[in-house]
């Protein structure tokens, strides 16, 4: 019986720990992954504010250079928003 109680031990024990390192690899992985998926996005979101950025200032461009169309295309658009907007 203590061969067999020895023996039962030593492969759980065996057993437990390599769950714990396979437990201990996870977590590891899930942060790596984690990790990157953060900087993806911080990458991303800045390109996204640079993109903002230039269709600001092309914005800007646009109504320096034509001041009267800019301002024809602002009152067509703010006279359809009121009429979408004062019939609901």
């Amino acid at each position: 019986m203590e061969t067999t109680r020895q023996g039962t031990t030593t492969t759980t024990g065996d057993t437990v720990e390599r769950v714990r390192t396979g437990a201990h690899e996870a977590v590891d992985r899930a942060a790596e992954v984690s990790h990157r998926a953060a900087e993806t996005l911080s990458e991303k979101g800045g390109q996204m504010m640079d993109a903002q950025e230039r269709l600001m200032e092309h914005a800007r461009e646009y109504v320096r250079e034509n001041p009267v169309t800019s301002l024809g295309i602002a009152l067509g658009s703010g006279f359809i928003l009121s009429r979408l907007m004062g019939h609901r």
